[in-house]
């Protein structure tokens, strides 16, 4: 059966939010009392990129720079993320995960990891393997030039059987 990629982005239309709005829930579930999802992505850019500025982070969590500013605030307030000002230009600010928040991210990924992996169970082996596969043959096409060092290194650090950076 041939499919067509309008018919391929529609599924994807349909199904990612599905998918997000199960992650956001496991995330609140299962996650670290106090940690909502845009934080949580906060902190996971900031794992994969020490010294990442403000605006760095509110372009990839979404946000405006004045309500990145407020939460990283908050993070910092929490000892999660220390702010220094750059040693070579004073008026960049630069962010980066403290021990404390490395420790919480990781509390929180394995947990909504877990809640994941029991939801994906009632999928047979079979199916597991293709949605891997799905996810393996999508990242490249939604990975920008920026990103792709950072999710592959990610993904090998994750999981250290994957073969190749697709996987």
């Amino acid at each position: 059966m041939s499919i067509t990629p309008d018919e391929s982005a529609r599924e994807v239309m349909e199904v990612v939010p599905l998918i997000m709005r199960a992650i956001r829930a496991q995330m609140r579930n299962c996650r670290v009392p106090g940690l909502s999802v845009p934080q949580f992505r906060a902190l996971t850019f900031l794992r994969h990129r020490q010294g990442a500025s403000l605006s760095d982070v509110a372009e990839h969590v979404g946000l405006t720079l004045p309500s990145m500013s407020k939460m990283i605030d908050g993070l910092v307030a929490r000892r999660l993320v220390s702010r220094q000002t750059h040693p070579e230009d004073r008026r960049r600010v630069t962010l980066t995960l403290t021990a404390r928040g490395q420790t919480v991210l990781q509390v929180a990924y394995e947990a909504t990891r877990t809640c994941l992996a029991e939801r994906l169970a009632a999928l047979s082996a079979s199916e597991r393997a293709t949605v891997a596969r799905a996810m393996g043959s999508l990242r490249p096409i939604f990975t920008t030039g920026r990103e792709a060092n950072v999710e592959t290194s990610s993904q090998i650090h994750a999981n250290p059987r994957n073969t190749s950076a697709a996987a």
